[in-house]
């Protein structure tokens, strides 16, 4: 829980950063493709010093490629079909997407995490919630494929160290980012545009999300997710929607609904609560 907890943190601050200083002056496939870059980086020493056998090689890449490169490919696309407002509505719904792939991966159903995730749906909704135009639906599409694949590495992942509880996974992780180059890199060299960082402020803010955000980030995410029940890694996924609007509020002071902001915690909060204990069937 820990872990989940310091990232939470750690995006927090991510949002605002990415929103204040990057958004519209450096082209976002050119960003993402340096954060996996840099993460990677990272962890190259370890990748070069230890070796794993292909049947753990090959699932971790997998998932990276899945949980940051082809989420990201959705996720950016999504912002040209609507706007911040309704891709911040739309997702929402990864709580629910986590507590339902990981019940079908185990064939069993947990009504208590289903719930759990469901308010912490509601709670985000609570939170973000604005008016949405006549015409989203594609753009409702798109944005519910980043939340299935960001849903979809975390449950990857989770299952495939419960089958390996030995294996020291900052010595692995790095096959995790070596797999979403391989999607961000094709993806940067079709889609991406000749808006490069012009400032010290825009590399600065790259590499502190690449080495920190992305590189212990994610890594720190998907450790702790192998630590949690799948309901509270649910819930989890959207305890970022308060802690994000705070950093907002806290430091650059923009307008939030306090009031909403509070009941949303509240539930967030019981969500949490509801999940305090792992299921027995296992979590």
């Amino acid at each position: 829980m820990a872990y989940l907890l310091s990232v939470t943190v750690l995006w927090a601050f991510s949002f605002s950063l990415i929103g204040v200083y990057l958004a519209g002056q450096v082209d976002p496939y050119f960003a993402v493709l340096t954060r996996i870059t840099l993460a990677l980086l990272l962890f190259s020493p370890l990748l070069l010093r230890h070796r794993f056998a292909a049947r753990l090689v090959w699932p971790v890449m997998a998932f990276g490629a899945v949980q940051l490169g082809v989420m990201y490919l959705f996720y950016y696309q999504s912002f040209l079909l609507l706007t911040v407002a309704e891709v911040l509505v739309f997702t929402i719904f990864t709580p629910l997407y986590i507590t339902l792939l990981h019940d079908v991966l185990a064939r069993r159903f947990n009504p208590q995490f289903f719930v759990a995730a469901l308010i912490a749906v509601l709670a985000a909704a609570l939170m973000r919630y604005q008016s949405v135009s006549a015409h989203y639906w594609t753009g409702f599409a798109v944005v519910q494929g980043a939340n299935i694949c960001f849903a979809l590495g975390q449950v990857g992942y989770k299952r495939l160290m419960a089958r390996h509880p030995g294996i020291k996974q900052h010595q692995l992780f790095g096959w995790f980012y070596a797999g979403a180059v391989l999607v961000a890199l094709p993806a940067w060299l079709l889609l991406g545009s000749a808006e490069y960082p012009t400032t010290t402020v825009h590399w600065a803010v790259l590499l502190w999300l690449g080495l920190i955000a992305s590189g212990l980030g994610y890594y720190g995410w998907n450790k702790g997710a192998t630590q949690v029940s799948s309901g509270m890694l649910a819930v989890m996924n959207n305890a970022l929607i308060p802690a994000g609007l705070l950093v907002n509020v806290i430091i650059w002071q923009r307008d939030t609904d306090l009031v909403r902001l509070s009941i949303g915690c509240a539930m967030i909060g019981f969500s949490i609560w509801l999940c305090r204990r792992p299921a027995r069937q296992g979590g």
